[in-house]
């Protein structure tokens, strides 16, 4: 029994890494094609775009180091570890909120967000992303402190992981980065039940989080209104009532609602996400090719809209094969997770499996139009280096857990 497990938990880390290096590929192809379509646009492609793929690959690299570092040790000394790691990244969020106080050469403020620390000279730097860090730190630390069954059995012991998540939670939302925000919760709730909280306690809460969703919209900004609302306001029959009763409109977007402002505004890069998506048909127009990879109608389209460009190139099968790829990963995951013994390394990996779920989820939905737009990249396919170096040590971590578990079974004489 202990040599089938062994052998059969290494087969299940060997596909998860298939699969997690086979996204790779497709992210740093996709990002490339983007940056490089088959016909040149009559406006050009920017050097920043045509160069996004040389920096992919160099943060895939960086990626690989990741993974290899975080396996050279039992995953349990990083849990030893969790609580220093999690106010480590905790510092550097309040650093980026300090800024708007006190001027920090180092914090850049780009679109009116404060979420990145820049290291280097104003030619050559490198952008790092602390709210992506908080993603691991956040699941590491609450991985730690569930462990031990009193943590989380009676409804006031969940005032624990609560705190653990609220904080950095408000220090995000504060930058702002919505995506983060709400990935948070999510991911707790699925540690919390397979930790064993009680489900009536966590409908109470999610009920009492219902209950204060009025006084939580009515402080929003009207741009974050827009980007929730934009789900409801793609029906025409809503975008008419919206018209027809300005109160209704104020509620959902802050202010006077007209067509025009929500093709140009509100709405733009959800109509050119779908748009991208359906032309892409069933097998896309192909590699490099398509009006938009040719044209500059999508923007941010290799980061936040990365989904819709690969399903423009390779349709509906390319889109479904995709997806099929992280099925594979969430699988290979659960099963690491359920064969895990340690309470630590069970929710470790159940932490991580819910976390690139609900990063698929959430990503592919907002370019569908069926989730709003928060800016949560895919993960091991988007842009960016922070993204990529926590998704892959994130693997790390998930393939750490699966080689260790085989040790902890006792083998009968």
């Amino acid at each position: 029994m202990y040599s089938f497990l062994k052998g059969r938990l290494i087969v299940v880390r060997l596909i998860l890494l298939t699969a997690v290096l086979a996204l790779v590929v497709v992210g740093i192809a996709a990002i490339y094609s983007v940056g490089h379509p088959a016909e040149s646009s009559p406006a050009g492609q920017t050097d920043d775009l045509a160069n996004f793929w040389k920096k992919q690959v160099i943060f895939a690299g960086l990626g690989v180091v990741g993974f290899i570092v975080v396996n050279l040790v039992n995953y349990r000394r990083f849990g030893m570890l969790s609580f220093w790691i999690y106010t480590s990244v905790l510092l550097l969020l309040a650093l980026l909120l300090l800024d708007k106080v006190v001027d920090i050469p180092f914090v850049p403020v780009i679109n009116n967000a404060r979420r990145w620390l820049r290291i280097g000279t104003a030619s050559r730097f490198l952008q790092v992303q602390p709210s992506e860090f908080c993603k691991l730190a956040f699941i590491l630390a609450l991985a730690w402190y569930l462990r031990y069954r009193s943590n989380y059995r009676s409804f006031r012991a969940l005032i624990g992981p609560f705190a653990l998540t609220l904080l950095p939670m408000v220090l995000i939302l504060l930058e702002p980065d919505l995506g983060t925000v709400l990935l948070m919760m999510p991911v707790l709730f699925a540690m919390l039940f397979v930790a064993g909280a009680k489900v009536k306690h966590l409908l109470i809460i999610v009920l009492m989080a219902v209950l204060v969703s009025p006084l939580l919209w009515h402080y929003m900004q009207p741009y974050q209104r827009t980007r929730i609302s934009s789900v409801l306001l793609q029906s025409r029959w809503v975008q008419e009532k919206v018209q027809q009763y300005p109160t209704l409109g104020k509620i959902l977007v802050g202010g006077k609602f007209t067509t025009k402002k929500w093709e140009n505004d509100w709405g733009y890069h959800l109509i050119r996400s779908k748009y991208a998506v359906a032309s892409g048909g069933a097998s896309g127009y192909g590699f490099r090719r398509g009006p938009f990879i040719k044209y500059d109608f999508l923007p941010y389209r290799q980061n936040d809209f990365i989904f819709a460009a690969i399903a423009h190139q390779w349709g509906f099968l390319g889109a479904a094969a995709l997806l099929g790829l992280y099925a594979i990963i969430i699988a290979c995951g659960l099963d690491i997770a359920v064969h895990n013994t340690d309470p630590f390394g069970r929710l470790l990996a159940v932490g991580i499996v819910a976390m690139f779920a609900v990063e698929v989820i959430v990503n592919v939905s907002m370019t569908l139009g069926l989730m709003p737009i928060t800016g949560l990249t895919l993960p091991l396919v988007s842009y960016g280096g922070s993204s990529l170096l926590v998704s892959m040590v994130s693997v790390g971590l998930l393939n750490n857990v699966g080689r260790y578990r085989p040790f902890s079974v006792a083998r009968k004489p």
